[in-house]
């Protein structure tokens, strides 16, 4: 009896002994946690925008850049003449950004041929087939009518040749010319205008993005404002996707939230232009590596196929990665339930890339999470069925086939095949890459590829417009020295003309790469010095110092990416302290612009006069409580921060 005494005793002091530590585990836990569950945001962080705050600093408006107005009305009048030297046809290669770039170069050359011009012809539409017949060439993007009636003051559009040409074209009696980008325009003054006065019709074949220099001298400024209107004013849309981006910016902003366009800039073409394979692991690499060497086959790229991706990622040749883009956003301040939009009809890499982007900010979203597939395809119209994209399969090898490939393997990144005793397995083969691992040549597109790259040209027109109208801009590659136009570019200059003062941030990449190699060992718990550095860098590049530093590189190559100060006009002199600036050939690149007309300044000052007005009513019929600020920090809508990242948040650097 003694000893089971002894026992239950023992159990009894055991078991009170574990509920006491339970208890003062659980006490210790509450207590270390409780400072940095909930992210409390200060008052002054916010500015009213109707019943819902914004983060001030993140999405209001540029105070350095506010002045800056779009203007590109002509400062001259100069009336379309009436007798024509003939028309001008053209054929444009490429993808979105090639074509819209293009297509705005070709008016300017009409207008400098005093030529009709005949409504382009795009390639990529055309050379699918089956698409539908509601939508063909330049319909297939743009709307036509808008395109004619918006530029009846500039240059006379129609939409085909009379018939008597058409059947001459069709018999190739009529010269035709392959400009390069960047030809002058005494190029087209010099070689196209005699042949236009002698045949009438005289056809441009456009492959590079353009078809006339970016900078033109100060006395042909109106035709950089008659580029400006026939980017920003007359390439309207076709009415399918506007409403269908309309209805996914009404998406994004159905609870009065801002939203944050991302464009990773992840081209196929671009990374193996740059040399960027490296970046890339497994068939990807191999992918950019093929694509590299027809580059080099054609003439596009002069080095050699391998090449240091690191080197070139250091000096700013190679993008920002999403995982990075995610460390740049979250060192700024924005929270983790930002809305982001993923732009852009490629991701090189797919959505595997886009892990460590969407494991920082989960409302990641594209057009595919936002419409369903009936409103997707309804942009399409109604197309003819196509053959089975299957191909056939390759010849069996044997095995001394198998070996001797196994021996010409070609050097990394290349990776290597499977050794001759393992077989391909089915998984291998599929998907659109899969002919990588049976032979060393890409297969012909076959007809459903051809449709799908028609079809790319209208998720990037549908991402273009909603980029433009998002509350901020980040380009993951834009204005990579290549000298084509790129979608980001485009999408920035169009940002810069609407409303120059918007959030488009504007990173200089060697500068961005030499940060995360500072703080490499400690990217997700940086130190608060290189918090300090990043938000630095980015507030500057909103400014006029990013705008200038982007205008000195992005100008040169395309117009469109940065259209000032030819198209825009200041409200208010420019400040004493600063100067105008220009670049290495001259040309005026910030305080050249003109001073807006007396209607527009007085337009504007209505209008800011109303929106303060409103402002005010808001905030005076239901001051906010501090308790009622930090509806949008509290935890339960996800805005939670490690305790590691809380407290190096609130560490100074000990070398400061």
């Amino acid at each position: 009896m003694l000893h089971k005494s002894k026992f239950k005793l023992a159990a009894l002091v055991g078991i009170a002994l574990s509920v006491v530590s339970l208890l003062v585990h659980l006490l210790l836990a509450n207590y270390s946690t409780g400072d940095f569950i909930q992210y409390k945001l200060r008052e002054d962080d916010f500015y009213p925008i109707g019943q819902k705050f914004r983060y001030q600093k993140l999405w209001g408006p540029v105070s350095s850049l506010e002045a800056l107005q779009p203007y590109a009305n002509p400062r001259n009048f100069y009336p379309v003449l009436k007798e024509q030297n003939g028309f001008i046809y053209a054929k444009i290669y490429g993808g979105f950004d090639r074509i819209r770039s293009s297509i705005c170069d070709l008016v300017a050359v009409a207008r400098l041929l005093n030529a009709t011009l005949v409504i382009p012809e795009i390639q990529e539409s055309l050379r699918s087939k089956g698409i539908s017949t509601k939508f063909k060439s330049f319909s297939y993007l743009y709307n036509e009518e808008q395109f004619i009636a918006a530029l009846s003051n500039d240059v006379i559009v129609v939409k085909s040749l009379p018939n008597d040409l058409k059947e001459a074209r069709k018999k190739t009696k009529f010269p035709t010319v392959s400009p390069r980008n960047s030809a002058p325009p005494s190029f087209y003054l010099t070689e196209v205008l005699p042949k236009l006065k002698r045949s009438k019709v005289v056809g441009l074949i456009i492959n590079d993005g353009g078809c006339l220099q970016s900078v033109l001298p100060e006395s042909m400024a109106e035709y950089q404002r008659l580029r400006c209107r026939a980017a920003f004013h007359a390439l309207q849309f076709r009415p399918e996707i506007q409403v269908l981006g309309n209805q996914i910016v009404e998406s994004l902003r159905a609870f009065g939230r801002p939203y944050l366009a991302y464009h990773p800039g992840l081209v196929r073409d671009a990374l193996a232009f740059h040399g960027c394979a490296e970046l890339f692991q497994d068939v990807h690499a191999e992918l950019i590596q093929y694509r590299r060497k027809q580059m080099i086959k054609r003439g596009i790229v002069h080095e050699g196929l391998s090449v240091d991706s690191v080197a070139r990622k250091k000096n700013g040749s190679c993008p920002l990665m999403p995982e990075e883009v995610g460390l740049l956003l979250r060192a700024m301040g924005y929270p983790p339930n930002t809305i982001i939009y993923v732009a852009g009809a490629e991701t090189f890499g797919g959505q595997r890339i886009l892990i460590p982007l969407r494991a920082m900010y989960t409302n990641l979203v594209d057009r595919t999470s936002l419409c369903s597939k009936k409103e997707l395809s309804s942009l399409f119209g109604p197309e003819y069925p196509l053959p089975s994209n299957l191909r056939q399969p390759p010849p069996v090898k044997s095995e001394k086939q198998l070996i001797e490939e196994w021996k010409r393997a070609g050097p990394r990144p290349r990776p290597l095949p499977p050794p001759p005793a393992r077989p391909f397995y089915q998984h291998e083969k599929e998907g659109w890459y899969g002919w990588v691992a049976e032979t060393d040549k890409e297969p012909d597109p076959l007809p459903l590829d051809l449709r799908m790259q028609a079809h790319m040209l209208l998720w990037d027109a549908l991402d273009y417009y909603v980029s433009v109208e998002a509350d901020a801009f980040f380009p993951g590659f834009n204005n990579d020295g290549s000298g084509w136009p790129d979608f980001s570019s485009l999408i920035m200059g169009h940002r810069l003309y609407q409303t120059a003062s918007g959030i488009t941030y504007r990173p200089d990449r060697k500068t961005i790469v030499e940060l995360f190699e500072t703080t490499h060992d400690n990217l997700y718990h940086p130190k608060r010095n290189w918090t300090v550095l990043v938000r630095d860098h980015l507030n500057k590049s909103l400014g006029v110092d990013g705008f200038v530093a982007e205008a000195q590189l992005s100008k040169p190559a395309s117009f469109l990416s940065h259209p000032l100060p030819e198209c825009s006009c200041r409200t208010s002199k420019l400040p004493d302290n600063s100067k105008p600036v220009k670049g290495k050939n001259g040309e005026l690149l910030y305080g050249g612009e003109d001073r807006c007309p007396d209607w527009m300044v007085h337009g504007l000052a209505m209008v800011s006069a109303r929106a303060t007005g409103a402002t005010d009513e808001e905030v005076e019929e239901g001051e906010l409580s501090e308790d009622d600020s930090d509806v949008e920090g509290d935890s339960e809508n996800g805005r939670r921060i490690d305790a590691n990242r809380s407290e190096q948040d609130e560490e100074m650097d000990p070398d400061d």
